[in-house]
């Protein structure tokens, strides 16, 4: 099993990434200056719970409000992360992380247990990127139910912290 890595702190700079979509264009997190982040790290296309996680956020009126930028990341190609998206309409981008060599350098791939059976792979996680590139709060251990609700409630409360 891979060694533990500590994942990014809150308050602190979230690490630099550049990783293709599905059409190869190449996403930063430079790109996504001035606006919310919300990077969500899920194990593979068109499977049930990350098919559901990413409607979801598709779905949710509150982050669209708030003018988040959406982004999906997994291990999958180009050509999956294409018919996942046109499969279910998804308006955001996913990244291909080949080898998962972000994911490993965030904590988001390793050793988890699933229903009591250890495996190693991607853990199903959340980071909300401030507009200035730090960490908001990140989602470890996501529950899909409700998930994209939670995400836009931090938005908010941070939004609130922010203006107080």
């Amino acid at each position: 099993m891979t060694e533990s890595i500590t994942p990014p702190q809150v308050g602190q700079p979230f690490p630099a990434f550049t990783l293709p979509d599905a059409q190869g264009r190449a996403h930063s997190l430079s790109d996504y200056a001035g606006q919310y982040v919300v990077l969500y790290v899920y194990p593979k296309d068109d499977t049930p719970g990350c098919t559901k996680e990413a409607c979801d956020f598709r779905d949710n009126a509150t982050l669209k409000a708030h003018g988040a930028a959406i982004l999906g990341v997994s291990a999958d190609d180009a050509g999956s992360h294409a018919s996942f998206a046109e499969k279910y309409s998804l308006p955001f981008p996913l990244l291909s992380d080949d080898g998962a060599v972000f994911l490993r350098s965030v904590g988001s791939y390793g050793t988890k247990n699933m229903y009591g059976k250890v495996t190693e792979g991607i853990k199903r996680q959340t980071f909300l990127i401030a507009p200035d590139g730090t960490l908001v709060k990140s989602w470890l251990a996501v529950k899909v139910d409700g998930h994209a609700d939670h995400v836009a409630a931090a938005i908010e409360k941070h939004r609130a912290q922010e203006n107080a």
